[in-house]
Formats: C-alpha cells, sequence, structure tokens
C-alpha cells in the first residue's frame, strides 16, 4: 500500500475511495462499501466518521482510538445482501493489525436511505 492509496484494499487513491465518504463528499453505497470506508476510519483515526456511520440505537456516546494501534489490512470473507435494492445487509471481514487479526461478521442496516453500522459478532 502506498501512501496515497486507500486503506481499504480497492484500487485507487484514498481521497476518491473512502475519502470521499469520509469527508461527506458521498455516502457508501453498499453495506460492504461503508464497512470498508470504515476500516479505512479506524485507519485514518476518523472517529467522528466511524460515529456518524453507526446505528444510533447501537452508537456509544464517544469513541476513543488507540493512536498506537497500526492496521496492516482488510480482507473481506463473505458478505450478504446490503445493495441498494437491500434494507440490511452482513460483512464478515478479517482485519489484520501489528500483532493480530480481528475477524467479525458485521450486520449493516439502512437508516433514511444511509447505510450504518449496527453490529457484530468478534470471532
Amino acid at each position: 500500500m502506498t501512501t496515497r492509496s486507500c486503506p481499504c484494499g480497492l484500487p485507487g487513491e484514498y481521497e476518491s475511495c473512502c475519502g470521499r465518504f469520509h469527508t461527506g463528499a458521498a455516502t457508501a453505497p453498499t453495506a460492504e462499501a461503508l464497512m470498508r470506508s470504515r476500516y479505512s476510519a479506524f485507519v485514518k483515526g476518523e472517529a467522528g466518521y466511524l460515529l456518524r456511520t453507526w446505528h444510533p440505537g447501537t452508537r456509544p456516546a464517544r469513541l476513543d482510538l488507540d493512536p498506537g494501534m497500526r492496521w496492516t489490512g482488510l480482507e473481506v470473507l463473505d458478505s450478504t445482501d446490503g445493495s441498494a435494492f437491500h434494507t440490511t445487509g452482513t460483512v464478515t471481514f478479517q482485519a489484520s493489525y501489528r500483532g493480530g487479526v480481528l475477524r467479525e461478521h458485521s450486520r449493516f442496516e439502512r437508516v433514511d436511505g444511509a447505510w450504518v453500522y449496527v453490529d457484530g459478532d468478534l470471532g
């Protein structure tokens, strides 16, 4: 990954990939795109974006990101539904970080037309 490439693993530069979601210039069109953009937000330290894209019923009051955390890669393992034609979707992914791997089966929902993260099961 170059310094300009997007952390989410898709080809292209950050600004034209997940960066446009982080700035509010666009919204993620699918649950998988939202999950990828949220991973990139963890990499970039975009706590505000993470809170904005969290379901209001499960969103924490605040989010303190660990500045020492070094995310090193993302692999999408599976996804169901989550397109423009769905109201819910799931994404199973594996996120690598220096010293380990986090695996999660995440649930997403559309709220007022926008995809949001509801919750997930680790493991």
